[in-house]
């Protein structure tokens, strides 16, 4: 399959005002691609914005849970944006918590930023992304979409909710014009698990505790990321595996379906403990 060219075409980046999506926007404009910038975060978009070679860049702040918002801005991209080519769904967020800690509310509301967000702007944008001769849609998934541990259980559901959407999608659109691959990073350093929300019934220095012990783990950098992420939808692919880690996490899951989780509770035990009291010092 012929790769895109990027040039003078636009990439829709959700989650762009941070993180992976702030990098895949810089490295795409570097190519010369026209960035439409979506994020909920308007300073932070304005930051990135700055940073972009080029021009034709635009920002976009919403709520992609918001049906109508989401719907609102597929109209302003496509007036503003007569070549949608690409669209790279890096929006998401994380929590804390084990099912006994955890409300439906909260579950509820990971799976809306997770995935009804992933499923929302993808659906809002497929009229443009299918007029252009050849179109391609990025998924961020995650190593927790091919293997879910404990303390992550809503974000393990909505991954791989956001992974069976991938493949699904990707199936329906077979023959057309349009292309759909995932993406599963390990251990990236954007600050996501520091940042993300923990359940209300958890204690927050217990939260932290696990937070920081996961962030330890996490040894790729948000640029080299990017860079695989650009090169994977560049080249249209299906499949893509960031970090040695999720590599060995994708054959281990093959390779012991039900029982991989003897193997990753070691090393995950401390980041998925969100029931340890702390030990006074």
């Amino acid at each position: 399959m012929p790769e895109l060219d990027v040039r003078g075409a636009t990439s829709v980046i959700t989650g762009a005002a941070s993180g992976m999506g702030a990098e895949v926007a810089r490295q795409l404009a570097a190519r010369g691609a026209r960035i439409a910038l979506v994020d909920r975060n308007p300073e932070g978009l304005d930051a990135v914005a700055a940073t972009l070679a080029g021009e034709g860049h635009t920002r976009h702040v919403v709520d992609l849970a918001d049906d109508a918002a989401v719907e609102r801005l597929a109209d302003d991209i496509a007036a503003r944006h007569p070549r949608v080519q690409t669209l790279i769904t890096c929006a998401g967020s994380s929590m804390l918590g084990s099912i006994d800690q955890l409300t439906m509310a909260e579950m509820r509301w990971l799976m809306d930023v997770n995935l009804w967000g992933t499923v929302n702007i993808t659906r809002a944008l497929l009229p443009a992304l299918r007029r252009e001769p050849a179109a391609h849609v990025t998924h961020l998934v995650s190593i927790y979409g091919l293997a879910a541990p404990a303390g992550r259980i809503p974000y393990a559901m909505s991954k791989f909710a956001v992974r069976g959407f991938t493949e699904a999608l990707r199936h329906e659109l077979e023959g057309s014009t349009v292309t759909v691959g995932a993406i599963y990073p390990a251990g990236v350093k954007t600050g996501i698990i520091l940042h993300g929300r923990v359940a209300a019934a958890l204690d927050p220095a217990i939260a932290r505790r696990a937070a920081e012990a996961q962030a330890r783990m996490y040894h790729t950098e948000p640029e080299d990321a990017a860079r695989r992420i650009v090169a994977a939808t560049v080249g249209r692919r299906p499949r893509t595996m960031v970090g040695r880690e999720a590599r060995l996490v994708d054959v281990l899951a093959r390779l012991a379906p039900a029982g991989y989780w003897r193997v990753m509770r070691g090393p995950l035990r401390e980041a998925t403990d969100t029931t340890t009291p702390l030990q006074d010092s």
